[in-house]
């Protein structure tokens, strides 16, 4: 079922991404209400529409829908039991960033006032939020968010993942480990363009060529993770491993800090070590769940 746009929606928590998630509902015609704990951010808001809550209660009485995004979890456990009262019949979507257990947490207890609890975890910037490539995900109460879909299809498309309230942020969390292990790539290699004395703006376009091209070998890694055969496919755990080194000690003589590589070197050398040097990088996620033994 989906919300029609006279239902009323209340957001706390108006920093950047708050303050994006308001703009875009009332950019999508929906009856918003925000709160903050100053009130500096909900100025522009209340120009461009939205009703101004004096407290945290009030705001989530005014909304059927409650979209909640503020720092961490204790501060959104704190929002939310000043709230209480008024939570029951309520639908509250977290967009907070937070663990698995911490959003399980938070949905035992939603329940227990009389709320349908859904998790989300956004994976855009606020600039991109009600724009085309915006997504984010969603667990926990199915029918809370077929109910609301719609409403939440304002901030982007919205994936759902299941009635497990932490799946949104186990996926969260993942996305965001690729994401920063792409980018701690890309700034040692620009540390080592630099120490040699290039461009790091004449760089990035051949970065970004190459690891365009390595992310198609992504679907073939997953199959491989899931099958349990680690075909090296001509460039094995062992080879890796000794050529890594390279990397390092070339890091090391130019000047540039290897702490963000040097974990890789010790999975490979660990993989090694184990037996499967003639396996292939998908074995290290083995490695990485602790299960990763040497062969009879």
């Amino acid at each position: 079922m989906s919300a029609p746009r006279d239902r009323p929606v209340s957001v706390l928590g108006l920093g950047a991404m708050g303050r994006a998630l308001a703009g875009a509902l009332l950019a999508a015609g929906h009856p918003t209400t925000v709160w903050n704990r100053s009130p500096g951010p909900a100025v522009a808001l209340a120009e461009a529409g939205a009703d101004v809550a004096g407290s945290a209660a009030e705001a989530t009485a005014a909304g059927e829908l409650v979209v909640v995004c503020l720092l961490d979890d204790d501060v959104t456990r704190r929002v939310l039991e000043q709230a209480a009262p008024g939570l029951a019949g309520r639908t509250v979507v977290n967009l907070t960033n937070g663990t698995p257990e911490q959003a399980r947490r938070l949905a035992r207890w939603l329940v227990a006032q009389g709320a349908r609890p859904v998790d989300g975890g956004i994976m855009a910037v606020p600039s991109m939020i009600g724009e085309p490539g915006a997504f984010v995900l969603y667990s926990g109460a199915q029918d809370a968010f077929l109910d609301w879909r719609d409403v939440l299809a304002s901030f982007g498309d919205a994936h759902w993942l299941g009635t497990d309230p932490g799946q949104a942020a186990v996926h969260d969390l993942a996305l965001l480990a690729a994401m920063y292990g792409m980018f701690g790539g890309f700034l040692h290699a620009t540390a080592m363009i630099r120490a040699a004395g290039g461009p790091a703006g004449g760089f990035a376009p051949m970065a970004t060529g190459w690891l365009t091209a390595m992310l198609g070998e992504l679907p073939a890694l997953a199959a491989a993770v899931d099958s349990g055969e680690h075909d090296a496919d001509g460039s094995s755990l062992r080879m890796q491993a000794a050529s890594f080194g390279n990397l390092l000690t070339a890091s090391r003589d130019m000047g540039v800090d290897g702490g963000l590589m040097r974990p890789i070197r010790d999975l490979l050398d660990e993989a090694v070590a184990r037996g499967h040097g003639d396996d292939g990088l998908s074995a290290l996620v083995g490695l990485l769940r602790g299960g990763l033994v040497r062969p009879a």
